[in-house]
């Protein structure tokens, strides 16, 4: 390429990597604000466009009259219409396990929270009263069974934390092997419905790590939750779209489920607006921002890991880390 390579970040992004790819020689515009209706008048003329949370969707790739790489700075991927890129022989990359750490701290202490019940406590504090009786009586962890729902970078992590917590753990995930699991010291599910369910029944607390594709979306419907022992504990932070809402509301109101979420369906992709979900309001479901990620450590390998695929990009002409190869076709096809 004979010009400087155009980056535009239509997110936040840490000062360090906005350097670093100055250093690489990239002109690069930061537009933390972009949306996804004002996102396709601003990629003409850009050449790799790096994004978190803004969604990019098939109009936004239609206007790119010079795109050759969209980067998600983060492990998921479903923000990207990765069809409609690779369509334009563009590739969608992303960062995968830089943030597992991160995601695994949030999980975890979601699950702290929903066994001592510190939001409850914190609210009621809060607002002027004092009532110990009540909550001087919690399950505790120690001992207790959790099922791992995906064993990858983040459901490890998960698990590992968990162990040294002192729970046994079940997990469920069709790429870990026998082996890998008697080495974790956990019990590994066959990947079936059935062997799902029957865990689902006997286990104190669930967390869900899986990426949300064609076969995992609605994964936690009616009959998953019905399956869940009464009082249990169900944890979220992967993605919104796995979880039937409804399902899971009734599941709080008729079987005492305890939930901690840090994804819902159709959340915002704004990131300061007026917005609302129902589960919010229901008695012990605990919510956060979809914030599992954003911690300065993973951010800042995530970063560096942008910056890896775009050096390589530009030293070898090809990208690394594309999640999109089932639709790429040719550049000049």
């Amino acid at each position: 390429m004979s010009r400087p390579m155009r980056v535009l970040i239509a997110d936040k992004f840490e000062t360090v990597g906005v350097e670093a790819l100055g250093k690489l020689g990239c002109e690069v515009e930061v537009q933390p604000d972009l949306s996804p209706e004002t996102l396709p008048g601003a990629v003409p003329g850009v050449d790799l466009l790096i994004v978190r949370s803004t969604k990019v969707h098939a109009d936004t790739i239609a206007a790119a009259d010079s795109l050759r790489g969209i980067i998600r700075a983060g492990s998921g991927y479903d923000n990207i219409d990765g069809e409609a890129a690779g369509s334009r022989g563009i590739p969608v990359c992303n960062c995968p396990g830089m943030n597992a750490v991160a995601v695994a701290e949030l999980a975890m202490g979601h699950l702290i929270a929903l066994d001592r019940r510190i939001c409850e406590q914190d609210a009621q504090l809060q607002s002027g009263r004092w009532n110990k009786k009540e909550f001087s009586k919690a399950r505790g962890l120690k001992g207790r069974s959790i099922l791992i729902i995906g064993a990858g970078a983040i459901g490890t992590e998960m698990l590992m934390r968990c162990k040294a917590f002192g729970m046994s753990i079940v997990a469920q995930d069709p790429m870990l092997r026998d082996e890998t699991a008697r080495a974790l010291g956990i019990e590994l599910l066959p990947f079936t419905r059935e062997a799902l369910h029957e865990a689902l029944g006997r286990v104190d607390a669930v967390s869900v790590h899986v990426a949300s594709t064609a076969k995992t979306k609605g994964l936690c419907g009616t009959e998953f939750f019905e399956a869940m022992q009464p009082g249990a504990y169900f944890i979220n932070t992967s993605r919104g779209e796995l979880v039937d809402e409804r399902a899971l509301a009734d599941a709080v109101a008729g079987k005492g489920i305890r939930a901690g979420l840090d994804v819902y369906r159709d959340q915002p992709s704004a990131k300061d607006t007026e917005w609302s979900t129902p589960l919010a309001g229901l008695p012990g479901v605990h919510c956060t921002h979809h914030c599992g990620a954003s911690t300065d450590q993973a951010q800042l390998a995530v970063c560096e890991e942008v910056i890896r695929i775009i050096k390589t990009y530009r030293d070898e002409d090809r990208f690394v880390n594309v999640v999109n190869e089932s639709s790429l076709v040719p550049a000049s096809a």
